[in-house]
């Protein structure tokens, strides 16, 4: 990855800090860090520096224009370098402005729609100026859409993903003149490199089993593979769909949400110290001293608690599939935690917008945001160190062949002996 040194002058910092307003810093600091991005590009572009006389040049400057760009800090001014053989190139504006462009997008077109409020009247024109056309919004739609639908509908067949993660969440949506709920469907993978990678998202009627299956039929159609363990919270539609579409798959059901419907079922003076006694079923180092506290737990509530008892040994298998897995894994395949982190950056978005015009609206918002997300990830260290897994994998493996070849044996001397 190519790294640039970035300057800040002394003012922007005082702003920034102790001024009385700091949006302008914050605005003022964008602004500068992005220019001196754009020259650094410029100048690894040309393999020259200005006025640079280098046998290595491969062109000549030829000045700048400027070009203002809406962030939530505000309009910034760029000065966006010219070529005389007008080469430069740079993905600055399609990667800062994606998620931005999608939310000024869906505000122009409520307004448009003749479906908005004062506020977001009054939000669109401070974004995109007091007039804009239907012909504008298809054009920029034209320029956006194929981006997001490219990266939702990607081949995922470069790596396998031994763990997912999926959740819905509920949206908004005007559709033939009424105002619909739409189930918004999202999951994440770690693959094999133990990085995280968001796999796609679909806006469908409802959360059932048919919409379900219908998103893993997509997923695998796509060259998802490899899966071993699938995390979600409880959900009678979920649950079919991943039995039948990811058969001898283990499903971890999320042990947040499990402990709160344990709770839910208790007495409100045993919920504290079941909920103690819940954690350490939870903690237990194998699926042995699980079962064990498990009954323990039982016998000691089963007068008190009789309906959080029933819950808990109901769902005790589905919430402990994890400890079949190395133990350095357990942490973060156990809940579904990550996945409502990232469904609060989506809800954050959306609560801007409360009503979405229509399902493409939906894709373009989420889907830009989901885009940047995923390119946050994929630049950091990755998730999960996946050494422990492939040596389980690879043990697994082993243990399964001796199984066949012992089995073929014992066929062999009993044909044998029948003779």
């Amino acid at each position: 990855m190519t790294q640039y040194q970035i300057t800040v002058d002394q003012d922007i910092l005082h702003q920034l800090f102790i001024g009385t307003d700091r949006d302008a810093g914050v605005a003022r600091l964008l602004e500068t860090v992005l220019n001196q991005v754009l020259t650094a590009q410029a100048t690894d572009q040309l393999a020259a520096q200005t006025y640079e006389r280098t046998s290595e040049r491969k062109g000549y400057r030829n000045g700048s224009y400027e070009r203002d760009v809406i962030t939530r800090a505000g309009s910034v001014t760029l000065r966006v370098p010219r070529f005389r053989d007008g080469s430069f190139s740079t993905e600055l504006f399609a990667r800062y402005q994606r998620s931005e462009q999608a939310l000024v997008l869906s505000l122009m077109e409520m307004v448009i729609n003749g479906v908005s409020t004062r506020k977001v009247t009054k939000i669109t024109e401070e974004l995109c100026g007091t007039e804009f056309s239907k012909s504008t919004v298809s054009h920029l739609c034209k320029q956006l859409d194929p981006a997001v639908h490219d990266w939702n509908n990607r081949s995922l067949a470069d790596h396998a993903f031994p763990f997912i993660t999926i959740d819905a969440i509920y949206v908004k949506v005007r559709e033939e003149g009424r105002i619909c709920s739409r189930g918004v469907l999202v999951g994440y993978g770690v693959n094999e490199q133990g990085r995280r990678e968001i796999l796609g998202l679909r806006v469908d009627d409802t959360e059932s089993e048919e919409s379900w299956g219908a998103y893993f039929r997509w997923l695998k159609e796509r060259g998802l593979h490899g899966v071993e363990l699938v995390t979600s919270d409880y959900h009678g539609g979920l649950v079919k769909a991943i039995e039948k579409e990811f058969q001898g798959v283990s499903w971890q059901r999320c042990q947040t949400h499990f402990i709160k419907n344990v709770l839910n079922a208790a007495p409100k003076a045993l919920q504290s110290e079941i909920k103690s006694r819940v954690r350490s079923i939870f903690d237990a180092p194998d699926m042995k001293t699980a079962r064990s506290y498990l009954e323990q737990t039982l016998e000691a509530y089963a007068e008190t608690a009789p309906k959080a008892m029933k819950i808990l040994e109901d769902g005790f298998e589905d919430a402990v599939a994890v400890l079949a897995f190395p133990e350095a894994y357990r942490v973060r395949l156990r809940t579904s935690n990550g996945m409502e982190r990232l469904n609060g950056e989506i809800r954050r978005r959306e609560t801007v917008i409360r009503i979405f015009p229509n399902r493409a609206s939906v894709i373009r918002l989420i889907g830009a945001m989901l885009m940047e997300e995923n390119e946050y990830w994929m630049t950091k260290k990755p998730y999960m160190d996946m050494t422990d897994f492939k040596a389980w994998k690879k043990q697994k493996a082993t243990q399964g062949a001796g199984s066949e070849e012992q089995e073929t044996s014992t066929t062999m001397t009993e044909a044998t002996d029948s003779l």
